[in-house]
């Protein structure tokens, strides 16, 4: 079971990151939101999280958050590789079009390695203390509690790194001019909102989510005491 865990929070983790570098724009209470499509597959590792936290405790989930971490940075690393390598003619995908998709996409990944790092470890943090204060009670309030703080610091600074910064020379494999503030605050608002929004509406996929392993699996919530991985 913790592998299944594991591997699907690292596959939405990656994919978030890849896909980021596209927006779109919802329609909502009479104005127009822009939202990165690598919202899609977060709220994911969102619940596994919680999840991992839940059974396996402060200790494992902050391994896996280190695992999550290498393997963004090991993405990274291929595909620099992979675009030093020269095209063949016969290539049925243009240089043009892989160094447009990629480039785009290892801003976000440089973004998500530092957002993502700093988020979970207070994620994690604030789950663990919930759960301490409140023993096995109020599954909601930690999971929500944890990733509406948590969120917010990761939405902040993947959004601002991602978008907001001209990398310029230190970085000269990356070919993007800063967004305006306007836009960077627009962006930020709408992915918070909305990934507290699915936060909310995913808490009955948690709570069916832990029956199903605690009776399937017939594992058990670490106690507080346990969890953070001291004994």
């Amino acid at each position: 079971m913790f592998m299944t865990l594991v591997g699907v929070f690292l596959t939405c983790l990656i994919v978030g990151n890849l896909i980021g570098g596209k927006l779109t724009e919802v329609t909502l209470f009479g104005r127009t939101w822009i939202i990165s499509v690598g919202e899609i597959p977060f709220p994911l590792t969102f619940i596994l999280t919680d999840l991992i936290n839940e059974f396996y405790g402060r200790k494992t989930a902050r391994r896996v958050t280190l695992l999550g971490f290498a393997m963004i940075g090991l993405t990274v690393l291929i595909i620099q590789l992979a675009d030093h390598v020269p095209f063949s003619r016969n290539s049925a995908v243009t240089p043009a079009a892989f160094a447009n998709v990629f480039s785009s996409a290892l801003t976000i990944q440089i973004a998500s390695m530092v957002a993502f790092l700093t988020a979970q470890y207070v994620d994690i943090g604030v789950f663990f203390l919930i759960k301490k204060a409140t023993g096995d009670r109020f599954l909601w309030l930690r999971a929500t509690g944890s990733t509406a703080v948590s969120q917010l610091i990761d939405t902040v600074l993947i959004v601002s790194i991602a978008f907001g910064c001209s990398f310029g020379g230190a970085f000269p494999f990356i070919h993007r001019s800063p967004m305006p503030f306007d836009v960077i605050t627009t962006i930020i608002v709408t992915s918070y909102l909305v990934k507290v929004t699915v936060a909310v509406l995913v808490t009955p996929v948690i709570y069916a989510l832990h029956e199903l392993i605690e009776r399937v699996w017939h594992l058990h919530p670490l106690p507080a005491d346990v969890a953070a991985g001291d004994l």
